[in-house]
């Protein structure tokens, strides 16, 4: 994988759960910015045997640079949930 960029647009962020996904009400990808701020991105399924869920970056989500943490938050039908195991990426500025 190469760097991600502040205010990159051309990227899919991709998690694998590890969970079954046939049941799936809601699948969201959650954030930690390196200021600490926290939020969510809709998800979409992308493989629901294999547990992957994406999400495709738009102008304005990757503001930062510096140390991010992501994690796949996955809500059934029957009101279940589950969250996955936080993974870090550092978002870079342009030219470094």
């Amino acid at each position: 994988m190469g760097k991600i960029f502040k205010k990159q647009t051309a990227l899919r962020i991709t998690l694998k759960t590890f969970t079954d996904l046939e049941d799936v009400e809601c699948a969201v990808i959650k954030y930690c910015k390196p200021d600490g701020c926290t939020g969510e991105l809709a998800a979409a399924v992308g493989d629901t045997a294999n547990g992957v869920i994406f999400h495709e970056c738009i102008e304005g989500e990757l503001d930062l640079s510096g140390w991010w943490s992501f994690w796949a938050f996955i809500t059934f039908n029957d009101g279940r949930t589950v969250a996955g195991e936080a993974a870090k990426v550092y978002i870079w500025n342009e030219g470094k």
